[in-house]
């Protein structure tokens, strides 16, 4: 992945190509009187569509449905949940 810089004034003017550097990863740092101003990234795809692109290169196996929750394994004294343990130590 590479990292550009481009003032304003260019960013206008070649948008389109700028934008398809993005598209193909690349990072564009947007300046003004050559002060960094915004930053263009290229988004990250969604969890479904990288577990599906893990699926594809075998690196995991999925059926595709929704995970089922479980019944909490450990229980304290006073029958409190670990996950209440926990929400009260945050406090």
């Amino acid at each position: 992945m590479t990292e550009m810089t481009v003032g304003i004034r260019e960013l206008k003017a070649r948008l389109s190509a700028y934008m398809r550097q993005v598209k193909a990863g690349s990072t564009l740092t947007v300046t003004e009187r050559g002060k960094p101003i915004g930053r263009i990234v290229p988004l990250s795809p969604s969890l479904e569509a990288r577990v599906a692109e893990l699926a594809q290169a075998g690196m995991v196996t999925w059926s595709g449905h929704r995970l089922v929750s479980l019944a909490p394994v450990a229980r304290s004294k006073g029958n409190r949940t670990v996950a209440d343990l926990l929400l009260e130590d945050r406090e």
